[in-house]
C-alpha cells in the first residue's frame, strides 16, 4: 500500500524526461539504426524473398500460359467438333429438302394426272348423260307424237263420229309440230 501523503498521478510527466524519438540528443543514433535496419531488410528482401516472390510469379505466369494454351487447344478442337456435327446435319437437312422436293414434284404430277382423268372422266359422262337425254328427247317425242296421233283419231272419232286413217292422224301431228 501507499504511504500516507504521497500521492500519484497519472497524467504529469516525470521531469526531464520526453518522449525519446523527440530528443534531439539521440537524433544521429537513430537515424544510424534506421538506415542499418533498413539496409538489413532490404538486403533480406533482395536474397531472400524477392527470388522467391519472383520466382513464384513466373511459376504463375508459366501456368497461367499452359493454361491460356491449353483453352485455346479446347476451343479449337470445340469449334473442329462443332463443324464435324454441323456438317452432317447441314447435309442431311439439304438431302430432307431435296427429297421433300422431289416427293412435292411428284404429288403435283399425281394431283395433275388425277385431275386431267376426272376432267377425262366428267366429258364421258358428260358426253354419256347428253347421249341418253338425246335418245330420251327423242323417245319421248315419239312417244309424245304416238299419243298425240292416238289422241287426234280418237277426238275426231268422237266429234265428228267418223274414224281417220293413222296416217293422216301422222300428218296432223306433224303440221301442228312445225307450225
Amino acid at each position: 500500500m501507499m504511504a500516507e501523503g504521497a500521492t500519484t498521478t497519472g497524467t504529469e510527466a516525470p521531469s526531464g524526461a520526453g518522449f525519446p524519438p523527440f530528443k534531439t540528443e539521440s537524433f544521429p543514433s537513430q537515424i544510424f539504426w534506421l538506415v542499418v535496419t533498413m539496409a538489413f531488410l532490404f538486403v533480406v528482401l533482395w536474397r531472400f524473398a524477392g527470388p522467391r516472390i519472383k520466382g513464384t510469379l513466373e511459376e504463375r505466369r508459366g501456368m497461367i500460359q499452359k493454361e491460356i494454351e491449353t483453352a485455346q487447344e479446347n476451343r479449337r478442337k470445340a469449334e473442329a467438333a462443332t463443324v464435324a456435327y454441323e456438317t452432317p446435319l447441314f447435309e442431311a437437312r439439304e438431302r430432307a429438302r431435296a427429297i421433300n422436293d422431289q416427293y412435292r414434284e411428284r404429288a403435283a404430277e399425281d394431283v395433275k394426272k388425277a385431275e386431267a382423268q376426272a376432267d377425262a372422266n366428267a366429258e364421258r359422262a358428260t358426253a354419256d348423260a347428253e347421249a341418253r337425254l338425246a335418245r330420251i328427247r327423242a323417245e319421248a317425242k315419239t312417244h309424245i307424237a304416238g299419243a298425240a296421233k292416238d289422241a287426234a283419231i280418237e277426238i275426231v272419232s268422237r266429234l265428228t263420229g267418223e274414224r281417220i286413217s293413222d296416217a293422216e292422224a301422222e300428218a296432223a301431228v306433224r303440221a301442228a309440230q312445225e307450225a
